[in-house]
């Protein structure tokens, strides 16, 4: 099993909408995936039409609820989802208590046996929780805008992953919400592209990927042939290629 976090630093860039679209691609690619939204907006269950009962999300770090009688159908074939509700934002209080507490997340995990990919869709920040998911995830997808304040959240995350001795190898960047309209946009793909940095595959900004809310859909669903849904797909490729084999 494969378990892949879509995180950054900062909120608004697009993670939940890679996070459900790529575990859309990779169930249609034949792989038993979880989606485990660990984000109390609950977004991605909003997306793949999962509702939680109240309070669930604290109940299963609290070992009150088994993991697997969290997991949830989603309308789609070989994708589950374990939903968020508004007590995720408690977690850290729950793993605060817990003995071990920064390896919580990886031990939950092990009850998940059976599933070919698990991707977690985290809250923007840095707590305890994130810990956890640094710790238990074997790759870090981590989407940036390519502007200043999204960069230096790039950067302050791979800085927290030196000073804390975390394997840095983890970290797997890419561009979100590109808008090729903007100059600025251009020139940082360009530099990082040069130095490596980031996968090469991006997301661009464009108003299909919006209307995932509206649809309540992951993309492939109402717009299957557009040039975002095309992105998603190298994307996918790539990170297959990367992070799974």
């Amino acid at each position: 099993m494969t378990t892949l976090a879509l995180y950054n630093l900062k909120g608004g860039v697009g993670k939940t909408a890679a996070a459900v679209n790529l575990a859309y691609l990779a169930a249609a690619d034949g792989l038993k995936t979880l989606v485990w939204d660990l984000d109390p907006q609950g977004s991605s269950s909003f997306y793949l039409h999962v509702k939680n009962d109240k309070n669930e999300s604290n109940k299963i770090f609290s070992e009150t609820l088994g993991i697997k009688d969290a997991i949830k159908d989603s309308p789609f074939e070989n994708l589950w989802v374990i939903p968020a509700d508004i007590s995720a934002r408690n977690v850290d209080l729950v793993l605060d208590d817990a003995k071990q507490s920064k390896k919580k997340l990886k031990s939950l995990l092990t009850g998940l046996k059976g599933f070919d990919l698990v991707i977690l869709d985290c809250p923007p920040g840095i707590s305890l929780l994130h810990d956890n998911v640094f710790n238990a995830a074997d790759y870090i997808l981590m989407p940036n805008i390519p502007t200043t304040l999204s960069i230096r959240s790039y950067e302050t995350v791979a800085t927290y992953f030196k000073e804390n001795d975390l394997d840095k190898t983890k970290l797997k960047s890419f561009f979100s919400m590109v808008d090729h309209r903007k100059t600025l946009h251009h020139e940082t793909l360009q530099a990082f592209y040069t130095n490596r940095l980031f996968l090469k595959s991006y997301i661009p900004y464009l108003s299909d990927v919006e209307k995932m809310g509206v649809n309540q859909q992951p993309l492939f669903e109402f717009a299957n042939s557009s040039y975002a849904a095309q992105c998603f797909r190298d994307l996918w490729k790539e990170v297959k290629k990367q992070c799974i084999g």
